[in-house]
């Protein structure tokens, strides 16, 4: 992120004759005129930044622009539309993240579109714009109906300095320990959380990151949550631990290899899911798991099969009868373990029970290793050729794991600026969105909202539209967040009714209300997985 001075933050030249792009939309006047700033500047108030911005250049976050002494919003607004015939590809209307001099080609005006039909369309606050400072009423508080029933979503884009990214990662290999520093550029931008069944956690960002510690720390940590939550590729350390290149949504590399399954199950679990399968065709088998490693005929599966324990010895501590923690350490190799021969986990067999011929199987939670071995004489175990009815178990495993993905979840406190740009009483939106009067949504995607005081949310990144996030230079990240109730629900809560708008009269005339300017926009269907309308309340859903 290029630092500016608060002096000229006019960084980016906005090149063409802006006055006839039916893109750009003009916002309401810019903050009153400071006796030190230059004749040919405007003062953007969009952001604690207050930036000061020049003829024909934008603003710090360049989001906002001053054309010809007017400030515009450069960013189009994101319908989303119910069906795909009525949508507009993304990249039509995308501002090239690689090109700071071109100005956004729009989707056709307002006017030349089709009239919009009632509850065709959802606005969304992706582009929408702030309400800083908290005066403000939200840039667009829009009236439809559903089933008949009045209804208000107020839409804005929210500037987050409290917010961070919960990242699950599908993976068996160890990427560090807990509480272990994640790393970007050099710099800390979040730490490992627990171990969840399969994945393995990261927090990242927050906003000790972006404003507690150096002006560096604070920037890459920005520019990190602005590309993860963009469903860009990000590139990450852990002390002692690995490297990781993650995405919203696609699979995660971990120390340069491309993650491809997600375990069935711990080894215990895999024991229990594949006991009778593996009943005949072998006299033992060894899950092998970094957290719980499964033995078939000391388990209870063995057991209820009526199988004789096979006298094997595994390393680590016995849990209940068989399953083993700590029979090695964590790393990438058999199981999430650091072992790359399965046999290092055995410390041998008990002659008084084992006998030679013995078939055993090892294999990991995911199938990805497996090997067969037979006891000779001397009860060591010999690599042999493995059967065709075990190795179509082996291949099950497989099977039965789900694709490795890396999992992105914003999670932000919703503060003053969104809640007064709703209403004059702030506390009566939170109680409101507790008792489940209003519905939260981002960039029209479902949002969880946390239980207990304030309105924190958490939303799959990769259910919102594509670039759904902005930052200013604070540093601090923009997100979409709308709010969706019942007319009567907005107007006891104290709403700014005479903000309240038509989906029409905001399409026409865009957030200032010009008639004649009508509003830059782009509009992309639906993602499938979100309901429709995507903003409706559960008491009317």
């Amino acid at each position: 992120m290029t630092e500016h001075t608060k002096v000229d933050f006019g960084a980016e030249r906005i090149d063409g004759d802006i006055a006839s792009t039916p893109g750009p939309t003009v916002l309401e006047k810019a903050a009153p005129r400071s006796e030190r700033m230059a004749s040919n500047k405007i003062e953007c108030n969009a952001c604690p930044v207050l930036c000061q911005i020049s003829e024909g250049r934008t603003g710090a976050c360049d989001r906002y622009a001053n054309a010809q002494g007017r400030l515009i919003r450069v960013d189009p607004v994101v319908f989303l539309s119910q069906s795909q015939s009525q949508s507009q590809s993304q990249s039509q209307s995308h501002l090239d993240p690689q090109s700071a001099d071109a100005l956004v080609e729009f989707s056709v005006s307002s006017e030349a579109q089709e009239p919009v039909a009632e509850e065709a369309l959802f606005v969304t606050g992706v582009g929408a714009s702030s309400t800083y400072p908290d005066y403000k009423p939200a840039p667009f508080i829009v009236a439809s109906k559903h089933n008949d029933v009045d209804m208000v979503t107020v839409v804005t884009e929210g500037i987050f300095s409290y917010c961070s990214f919960k990242v699950k990662i599908d993976t068996d290999r160890f990427l560090g320990p807990e509480q272990a520093n994640v790393r970007c550029h050099g710099e800390i931008v979040g730490h490992v959380t627990t171990a969840e069944y399969g994945s393995q956690m990261l927090s990242l960002g927050g906003v000790h990151h972006l404003t507690g510690g150096s002006k560096k720390e604070g920037r890459v940590t920005c520019d990190m949550m602005l590309a993860l939550g963009n469903k860009q590729a990000v590139e990450l350390s852990i002390d002692g631990g690995a490297s990781l290149v993650i995405r919203a949504g696609a699979a995660p590399v971990v120390d340069g290899v491309e993650e491809q399954r997600m375990r069935v199950g711990c080894g215990s679990a895999t024991i229990g899911i594949f006991a009778k399968q593996w009943f005949g065709h072998a006299d033992e088998v060894v899950v092998v798991d970094d957290h719980i490693t499964g033995v078939l005929t000391e388990h209870q599966a063995g057991r209820c099969l009526g199988m004789t324990r096979s006298g094997i010895r595994i390393r680590g501590r016995k849990s209940t009868p068989g399953r083993y923690f700590q029979v090695a350490n964590p790393g990438i190799g058999w199981g999430g373990t650091d072992v790359q021969d399965p046999l290092a986990i055995i410390e041998g067999f008990d002659p008084a029970v084992a006998k030679p011929g013995l078939r055993l199987l090892m294999v990991s939670t995911t199938g990805e290793h497996a090997q067969w071995y037979e006891l000779d004489h001397d009860l060591v175990p010999r690599i042999a050729a493995m059967p065709e009815a075990v190795r179509r178990t082996v291949e099950r495993i497989g099977e039965n794991c789900e694709p490795s993905l890396a999992t992105v979840l914003f999670l932000g406190g919703a503060g003053g600026s969104l809640r007064a740009g709703a209403t004059e009483n702030p506390v009566l939106l939170t109680r409101a969105i507790k008792q489940k009067l209003v519905n939260v949504t981002c960039g029209g995607a479902p949002a969880y909202v946390w239980p207990g005081g304030g309105i924190t949310v958490m939303v799959d990144v990769s259910r919102m539209p594509d670039r759904s996030f902005g930052t200013v230079p604070t540093p601090a990240i923009v997100a979409p967040i709308e709010f969706t109730m019942t007319y009567d629900t907005y107007r006891d809560l104290g709403g700014h009714l005479d903000a309240v708008r038509s989906l029409q009269n905001v399409l026409a005339s865009g957030p200032d209300h010009t008639e004649g300017a009508p509003l830059a926009r782009r509009t992309l269907a639906r993602n499938p997985d979100n309901p429709w309308p995507p903003a409706v309340p559960p008491m009317l859903g």
